[in-house]
């Protein structure tokens, strides 16, 4: 039996994951939502396939081929690959920070050494990546995650309370683990963040605001990146419609504070409108979803310096 076999099913991909500590909570919310499991030596395995650029705290993915006590073990094994006359590179994906940077070429020789081909370090046509976790080698093809969101930071029309391109992009995993026929609403959509990660993401979504010109700058945003126009003005209690997952962004103000009356009047509406709701709030507003008539199925705070927000995953009460 594999040393990462779980209840009957082998896992079989390896992501390793990095985030600054203000982050941290994020980090492991998104990986248990979208992978499964939350990361243990800055690694998860899972049986998931996802592309590693879909989160902005994956740095590489290793679809296991074999797997070992010892990387004389996986050198052996290596022997095998049939590249069909391509070029390749083994890189060392660092999980734990252990090994020495010299020891760490000296594997990537030694495994390389066996594989039948030719090896090409600048721009090999297979990639094959080597780490160590939970006590055991493993090994395979190898893809390193773009960081996607960085694209989107420098938007024409920026707004100074609205949320980060990295903390939007891993709310949109957590909101939507698996994209796939999946209907999405943004209600309170501001200046288009989540709607343009979403949309990197390929997601089928759609944005509404009541403020006629924070659409204007979504239309500009999402304008700049090519992106299609998905928002309307629109009050999000008004709104109609059948959706799979609401992502409930509260608005916030530095000035003033949103009324509870009106607070619990928005929360009751994302219920009406969607089966599995992902609330961002600055304020401790548990009362008011129990209230609205969901129930909080996790959840965790983001931080920046003292400021905090709060990530809730929702859904209706009776389901």
């Amino acid at each position: 039996m594999s040393a990462f076999q779980e209840y009957g099913q082998t896992p079989s991909y390896l992501y390793t994951v990095a985030c600054h500590e203000d982050e941290f909570e994020l980090c492991r919310l998104e990986m248990r939502t979208m992978l499964g499991s939350e990361p243990e030596e800055n690694g998860v395995i899972s049986g998931k396939n996802v592309d590693p650029s879909r989160s902005p705290f994956i740095k590489y993915k290793i679809a296991i081929r074999y797997e070992g006590a010892t990387t004389e073990e996986l050198a052996e094994q290596a022997g095998a690959i049939e590249l069909g006359g391509r070029t390749f590179k083994v890189v060392f994906v660092e999980t734990d920070g252990g090994i020495p940077y010299g020891e760490q070429r000296g594997i990537e020789r030694r495994i390389g050494m066996q594989i039948p081909g030719k090896a090409e370090m600048r721009k090999p046509e297979a990639v094959f990546g080597i780490a160590r976790i939970r006590g055991r080698w493993v090994f395979g093809e190898c893809r390193q995650g773009e960081a996607v969101w960085l694209k989107h930071k420098q938007k024409p029309q920026p707004y100074s309370t609205a949320l980060g391109t990295r903390v939007a992009r891993a709310v949109v995993n957590i909101a939507v683990p698996e994209p796939e026929g999946v209907r999405v609403v943004d209600p309170c959509c501001g200046i288009g963040t989540v709607i343009i990660e979403a949309l990197s993401m390929g997601m089928n979504i759609e944005g509404f605001d009541l403020n006629p010109l924070a659409v204007r700058g979504a239309r500009v945003n999402l304008a700049h990146y090519g992106m299609p126009d998905v928002v309307r003005i629109a009050d999000i209690r008004s709104l109609e419609g059948n959706y799979d997952t609401a992502i409930v962004d509260l608005p916030y103000n530095l000035c003033s504070v949103m009324p509870p009356e009106e607070r619990l009047d928005m929360l009751s509406s994302a219920r009406r409108l969607a089966r599995r709701i992902v609330i961002i709030t600055t304020e401790v507003i548990d009362d008011d979803v129990d209230q609205a008539g969901l129930v909080i199925r996790d959840r965790c705070a983001v931080r920046k310096g003292r400021f905090e927000r709060q990530v809730l995953v929702c859904s209706p009460s009776e389901a």
